[in-house]
């Protein structure tokens, strides 16, 4: 019953009658506008980077911009619909596309200071498709009236936070093999018997969007954003990364013909770069005290529907 009370709440507050003039729709080029909810079309383009158990910095690896490398850096693109009310709120939609990757190849330099992870020599990419639905809280509307003698400012500084969904595919180039999908491999004996406590983990998953920005008003329609964007996930597999080493020795048991190649090669790459290591069951792989993320910075362009002109 809670929860259907505050949807009614809601729907009462957006469909109430609105006195003309009102200071909450009073736009700065110097017309009045009567239009309580409005619509937002719009794209970005940008950058897109992550945080996971590969690459990062000397020392111990950290769970954010210590361990930040920039030069992996991708691109990334998305667009979007909003519903807005009164400027102080709005709801939106987003689907975002673009690419990340680590390489524990950017800890050459440090590597007598990097803990085995340069020697550990994995590396991944994958693209990513993330959905989102999001609520924007502009403060400046929220705490403060304008009206014709005090009129609101072109820029508004907001807090994002919402629900996403996000599909990825964690693969390793191979010589001879080309990009090698990591998932299929259980290259940490995901799926095996030998452990239980290892399940397949999923492509498709839900995470949590945490953001910033600012949006500016060229025109009464138009506006541009800067925008920050936060995804924390629920897994540690972005990466194909998390947990300890295996018995290479149960793979016979579970895969054959290339795919058993590939896995006896892609779980272990010590040997590339040091030919006479010996990797024991259980040594360290990953680290799974933290979950990986990713996140985005966009500069977005949106279009204004709905905005109503009063004559005078």
């Amino acid at each position: 019953m809670k929860k259907v009370s505050i949807f009614v709440s809601i729907i009462i507050l957006l469909t109430a009658p609105i006195e003309k003039a009102s200071a909450q729709y009073y736009f700065y080029n110097d017309k009045y506008y009567d239009s309580p909810l409005l619509f937002e079309l719009g794209g970005s383009v940008g950058a897109m980077n992550c945080l996971t158990d590969l690459g990062g910095n000397k020392g111990v690896g950290k769970r954010f911009v210590k361990d930040l490398n920039l030069g992996k850096t991708q691109l990334a693109a998305s667009i979007y619909l909003s519903a807005v009310y009164q400027s102080m709120i709005a709801l939106r939609v987003e689907a975002t596309f673009g690419q990340v990757t680590a390489d524990d190849a950017v800890l050459k330099k440090k590597a007598a200071s990097t803990f085995g992870r340069y020697d550990r020599n994995l590396h991944f990419k994958s693209k990513i498709t993330d959905f989102m639905l999001a609520a924007e809280i502009h403060p400046l509307f929220i705490l403060k009236k304008y009206d014709e003698n005090n009129e609101p400012p072109r820029y508004s500084p907001y807090l994002l936070a919402g629900v996403g969904f996000f599909s990825f595919k964690p693969q390793a180039k191979l010589a001879g093999s080309g990009w090698v999908d990591l998932q299929p491999l259980s290259t940490e004996g995901q799926g095996f018997q030998e452990y239980p406590d290892r399940k397949p983990y999923k492509l498709n998953q839900m995470n949590i969007p945490l953001g910033v920005g600012c949006k500016y008003d060229l025109t009464s329609n138009i506006n541009v954003r800067a925008e920050f964007v936060y995804r924390k996930l629920n897994t540690d597999y972005l990466d194909d990364v998390s947990t300890n080493y295996i018995d290479v020795n149960l793979y016979p048991n579970y895969f054959t013909g290339a795919k058993l190649n590939n896995a006896f090669l892609l779980n272990d790459r010590q040997y590339e770069l040091n030919p006479g290591h010996i990797t024991n069951v259980g040594d360290q792989r990953g680290g799974s005290k933290y979950n990986d993320s990713y996140f985005t910075f966009n500069i977005k362009v949106g279009y204004t529907f709905g905005r109503q002109r009063i004559k005078q």
